[in-house]
């Protein structure tokens, strides 16, 4: 099964849940969606979809690849993964973020955990954390075993 994986991050740690699933998914292709041309989906049997949340969305280029393309993915065996620091809410994120058509498809749909590393974090980010008073030390929750998990459904 040759599988695209696309990615859009902010800070890196949908990148990092990419590599990951591709280490656990034979002959997979990794892309980046900000990078632009997206390789040609009908070359490949499967496509996972991933970004960080911000702000409760999806990144802008995930969105706008997702609108897009809905009919052809919903043709494909579809994966769907978010990043971020909020399990507690992955599931609302994981339904407001994604088409109803393309979620009922999607074999997998999950939340990955994600990567806060202060030194990559802008200064308006930084103010905001400090206006809440939320801790700012770097935190890695990327789950293996969720992955792994992740990419056994897609394989199923």
């Amino acid at each position: 099964m040759k599988t695209l994986i696309l990615y859009a991050t902010k800070y890196g740690a949908a990148r990092e849940i990419a590599k990951r699933i591709a280490e656990k998914t034979d002959g997979a292709v990794i892309h980046d969606l900000k990078e632009g041309k997206i390789p040609d989906l009908a070359e490949f049997d499967c496509v996972i979809i991933g970004s960080s949340i911000y702000i409760g969305k999806i990144r802008k280029e995930a969105r706008a690849f997702i609108a897009a393309n809905v009919d052809a993915l919903c043709r494909k065996k579809v994966g769907l993964f978010i990043s971020g620091s909020e399990p507690q809410s992955a599931e609302a994120c994981i339904k407001s973020n994604f088409p109803d058509k393309l979620l009922n498809h999607a074999k997998a749909a999950a939340f990955l955990g994600g990567i806060f590393d202060p030194q990559k974090i802008g200064s308006f980010d930084r103010f905001l954390l400090r206006m809440a008073k939320i801790n700012s030390g770097y935190l890695n929750t990327i789950s293996d075993e969720d992955i792994k998990g992740f990419a056994e459904a897609l394989r199923q």
